[in-house]
């Protein structure tokens, strides 16, 4: 019974740190440390000890450093493009961006991660297309691709 509580309030916390960051992202474009770090501590604490994870802690590892790269890779790439057209331009990936795969990939694994960045290049493309906007909050898209991974690795992997 203990274990239980336990486990709904560390998956409470994580719901409700997912959802500032969201909100953050989309009203601010910044992903604040303050709840990616417990995010991210929280995925590690449940990947290792929660014995019925989709996903076991050697792939969640490996996907988060994957996705760290991949970001930063994609981050470099996208700076140098944007700095020899416009030296004042943002840039288009931040670090928190870049931090937030990271905990996905620790949430998720290899393939989970994969999901969501598809799921969430596009369904950020579309309303980037539809709304007509410049900037697009990664953060929203993101959570909302990891939540459809998770529930495609419960149902369908």
């Amino acid at each position: 019974m203990i274990f239980y509580l336990f486990w709904l309030t560390i998956f409470a916390t994580a719901v409700v740190c997912a959802y500032k960051i969201s909100a953050s992202d989309f009203r601010r474009r910044i992903i604040p440390d303050v709840y990616l770090c417990p995010l991210f501590l929280i995925g590690l604490i449940t990947t290792t000890f929660f014995p019925y994870w989709f996903v076991d802690t050697a792939s969640c590892v490996i996907g988060a450093v994957f996705g760290y790269a991949l970001g930063a890779i994609v981050g470099i790439i996208f700076e140098q493009i944007i700095n020899n057209k416009n030296k004042k331009a943002p840039a288009p990936i931040g670090m928190g961006d870049i931090k937030l795969l990271a905990t996905g990939g620790i949430w998720l694994g290899t393939n989970g991660l994969a999901i969501a960045l598809i799921v969430s290049c596009i369904i950020g493309g579309i309303w980037g297309t539809l709304k007509k906007q410049r900037f697009i909050p990664f953060a929203p898209f993101f959570i909302i691709g990891a939540i459809l991974a998770l529930i495609t690795m419960t149902f369908l992997l």
